[in-house]
């Protein structure tokens, strides 16, 4: 094993931020720190928790900006019933696509084709919700995916290559269909969700890792298997009956923030003593 402790949090909209942030939050309140680890790993909403872990802000800090109407962020209201077309529209890729990249590639020639917000706009809300634009110095490793919208092919960034941290995680977060694919150096990008809600696979191998994942990753468990295979260590947190309650009808309403953050808050606090038992081992 290369590195000792990861933590990989999945996509899951504005809901699956908050949620994914009350998780941690708990943990720590439970006595597990995950701003320990060696490496980060976030896909779309996921990336916005990893960064914001890797700013070195508090966590209960950042759980008072998802659940405090008075400290949430303004975030775009997208448009209704969008993200259902998406995955309406990948299922149908689904039936259609074997090759996996070109699956992406069509993906992303729908995410060109839709009408959305600008790339501007969209940034802003982007810069609002990180509280550093800096990727993290020293011996942390922080990731986040995204996909070529054109070629379909799969693009990590971190601090090596030479990306603005808004933009990587813009590209992370860049629902095709429901907001405009970001723009790396004259390449457009889009949320690496459509790859993977997890992208488990792409980490490097590390003794212990921690996935948090607000939606269901169909490959999931078969990552999973493969890096116990290796001889490594897994622990999964996946939202529980009350938070996937909180997440209401669309994961994406700046609405699901409060709910869905006190939720998550809750299931990490009462997962603390299980993940201790790989976290601290």
């Amino acid at each position: 094993m290369s590195k000792d402790r990861a933590l990989v949090v999945g996509g899951g909209g504005v809901a699956g931020i908050a949620w994914a942030t009350g998780v941690v939050a708990g943990l720590a309140e439970g006595g597990v720190d995950v701003r320990r680890a060696d490496s980060l790993l976030g896909t779309s909403a996921g990336s916005v928790v990893a960064a914001q872990i890797a700013s070195g802000v508090e966590l209960p800090e950042l759980l008072r900006a998802q659940v405090d109407p008075a400290l949430q962020r303004a975030e775009l209201e997208p448009r209704e019933g969008a993200l259902a077309e998406v995955f309406a529209f990948g299922e149908k890729v689904d039936a259609e696509v074997s090759d996996p990249v070109e699956r992406l590639r069509r993906m992303g020639e729908m995410g060109l084709a839709a009408k959305t917000v600008s790339e501007g706009e969209r940034r802003a809300v982007v810069e609002g919700r990180l509280p550093s634009h800096r990727w993290p110095e020293g011996d942390l490793s922080l990731s986040v995916v995204a996909v070529n919208a054109v070629t379909g092919e799969t693009r990590v960034f971190d601090r090596e290559a030479g990306v603005a941290l808004v933009d990587a995680v813009g590209a992370s977060c860049a629902i095709p269909g429901v907001w405009p694919s970001v723009t790396i150096d004259g390449e457009r990008y889009l949320d690496g969700g459509v790859r993977s809600f997890t992208n488990l696979d792409l980490l490097p191998h590390h003794a212990r890792t921690l996935v948090v994942a607000p939606m269901p990753d169909p490959v999931l468990d078969a990552d999973v298997a493969s890096i116990v295979a290796s001889g490594g260590r897994v622990e999964v947190i996946t939202p529980d009956a009350a938070s996937l309650a909180a997440f209401g009808d669309d994961p994406l309403s700046p609405a699901s923030r409060t709910p869905a953050g006190h939720a998550g808050f809750a299931q990490g606090r009462g997962a603390a003593e299980a993940v201790a038992a790989l976290w601290k081992a």
